[in-house]
């Protein structure tokens, strides 16, 4: 099978302002990011990373030829987060599309789960998405318009060993997206979530066995894992007029046959 092409820009979101969590780094926030940019949006990135947020924009800048706002912020922190959202309202003016990509994974069984690692995948996975929404909401609210979208994954839907407090947050990340968008309807504001499988990046290879990286790109229909910026498309999708009757919506990016 013919590797897929990477898309032509389309202008999806063309003077539009997007703030993406958890950007620093080659997985799916920096994906949506650049791809943001692609289709003529000003962006903002953000990470706990300074250095990794510097080189991430700094690289976004150089494949795109514009450099994307950065902000230091910790999901897991109020406080960071309310900077976060002034911080984005003083350099875009105004947010119309928020992506809440922040997540923590792990592998080890219920029987040997610490209440210390529950808690941390549950804060950075699911916990984030409530104050990222929470803080960013009353101004979207405010304007009568405006996206946001969250990254789940089809571990909400599916069981995995050793996976029990991620699939849990992801699950919950599903839910808070359904009734979340029930509430922001009424104020012209659309909430969405993507469901992705597999989408390889160089982190995720380094944090994951090679043979379970095999056997779950086995299970995929097109017999590969999703390319980052294929997630990414999805999200951009979601995150824009193409998907205006869209919203409390949980889009899997899979062809999982098993």
């Amino acid at each position: 099978m013919s590797p897929p092409v990477y898309p032509e820009p389309r202008n999806l979101l063309k003077d539009r302002t997007v703030v993406v969590t958890a950007a620093a780094g080659t997985g799916i926030g920096f994906a949506v990011a650049k791809r943001a940019a692609e289709e003529g949006a000003r962006v903002l990135i953000s990470d706990f990373h300074e250095r990794r947020l510097g080189e991430a924009a700094d690289r976004i800048a150089t494949e795109t030829g514009t450099r994307p706002e950065t902000c230091i912020c910790d999901v897991t922190q109020q406080d960071q987060v309310d900077a976060l959202h002034a911080a984005a309202i003083e350099k875009l003016g105004h947010v119309d599309v928020l992506i809440n990509n922040a997540g923590l994974g792990g592998e080890v069984p219920v029987v040997d789960m610490t209440d210390d690692q529950w808690s941390r995948v549950l804060d950075v996975t699911l916990n984030s998405v409530f104050r990222m929404t929470r803080a960013f909401l009353p101004a979207m609210y405010a304007r009568k318009s405006g996206a946001i979208v969250n990254n789940a994954s089809v571990l909400g839907w599916r069981a995995q060993k050793g996976q029990a407090h991620y699939a849990a947050a992801k699950a919950g990340v599903m839910a808070f997206t359904r009734c979340s968008a029930v509430e922001a309807a009424e104020h012209g504001v659309r909430i969405n979530a993507v469901a992705p499988s597999i989408a390889m990046h160089a982190f995720l290879a380094k944090v994951t066995t090679d043979e379970l990286l095999a056997e779950l790109s086995q299970r995929e229909a097109f017999g590969r894992p999703a390319e980052v910026w294929e997630v990414a498309n999805v999200m951009l999708f979601l995150a824009s007029d193409l998907s205006s009757y869209m919203t409390g919506e949980v889009l899997s990016v899979s062809s999982q046959r098993a």
